[in-house]
């Protein structure tokens, strides 16, 4: 018996041993695009300068407004932070590979890559529930929230939201670095992503599934029912408002933020609450593609629209 589990063991390692390893992998992006390839290379990059503009203007005004010193439009300048970081970590290479039709990279590129859309990802997810937190407090506790929500549990909320996003989404990329990759040396996808890149795997990759599924209950189930509870009770408590004028006032202050966390909840869960073997690659592409490149453009978009203090802000500081 000992012999023949030995032997089998012998017969795995020398099969594995006889296979290349890959360390480098060509993502095929959108293949076939054909007459639309400059087109649509020319709308993703207008987007990305418009995400970028958008975003940083967003933390100038903050910065530069003193009636948007308050820690709503701090969590905002955060938000806006973590849109930069997610789109600037995908769109370039995204455009590379539609430009020219396909591009290579290394796996620890591949891996970093994954990090930092993990960390961007996961850093909005608790920024989105301190935001719903602070509209909680200043709707349900208006006479005690500049005591409660104050500049050093601003400070606080924000360290950990980026404390929590950089180290959890770092056992998912060490664990996928520690496996053996037999190849395809291909990826039909424009981002590294955990699905994508398991499929290159020979190693179990149970593990990583695994992890993922643990990992959904701190980074997207718990701040989901966090948001919903801090909603139920603004809305119970704007109800109680006697006043017409006084509902729209206290509505207006929370309306921007449930938009922006109906559009990113909707987009992630559909992206990563379904079976990775779910979803054909067209699908995942596309969702891919609104929650890296639509989602951080419209979060400055509902956010300037729809926020009366910002757009006099814009208008102030840009003399429109």
């Amino acid at each position: 018996m000992e012999k023949v589990l030995s032997d089998t063991v012998y017969g795995t390692f020398l099969n594995m041993k006889n296979q290349t390893m890959i360390t480098e992998v060509f993502l095929l992006g959108f293949p076939n695009l054909g007459r639309y390839r400059i087109f649509i290379f020319s709308q993703i990059l207008g987007i990305y300068f418009l995400t970028l503009f958008a975003n940083i203007l967003i933390i100038v005004l903050v910065i530069v407004s003193k009636k948007l010193h308050s820690p709503m439009y701090f969590f905002l300048t955060q938000m806006s932070i973590s849109d930069m970081l997610m789109t600037t970590n995908t769109v370039p290479e995204m455009l590379s590979i539609i430009y020219n039709e396909g591009n290579s990279m290394s796996l620890k590129c591949c891996l970093f890559q994954l990090y930092l859309y993990g960390v961007s990802a996961v850093s909005e997810c608790f920024l989105l529930t301190v935001m719903s937190y602070d509209r909680y407090l200043a709707i349900c506790f208006p006479l005690l929230y500049n005591s409660m929500m104050d500049s050093t549990l601003c400070l606080k909320c924000i360290v950990l939201c980026w404390i929590l996003g950089l180290s959890l989404m770092l056992v998912t990329p060490i664990t996928i670095g520690n496996f053996l990759f037999c190849g395809p040396d291909y990826i039909d996808h424009f981002v590294c992503d955990v699905a994508p890149l398991l499929e290159l795997s020979c190693s179990d990759t149970v593990i990583v599934q695994i992890e993922i599924l643990i990992l959904c209950g701190p980074v997207i189930i718990i701040p989901f029912i966090i948001v919903m509870v801090s909603y139920i009770y603004i809305a119970l408590t704007i109800i109680r408002i006697p006043s017409i004028t006084g509902r729209q006032k206290a509505f207006s202050t929370c309306s921007s933020h449930i938009t922006v966390v109906s559009i990113y909840y909707s987009t992630l869960i559909c992206t990563y609450a379904v079976p990775f073997k779910g979803k054909s690659a067209s699908l995942s592409k596309i969702l891919c593609l609104f929650y890296t490149v639509v989602t951080p453009i419209l979060n400055p978009i509902i956010y300037t629209l729809r926020n009366k203090d910002i757009k006099e802000a814009v208008m102030k500081h840009c003399k429109v």
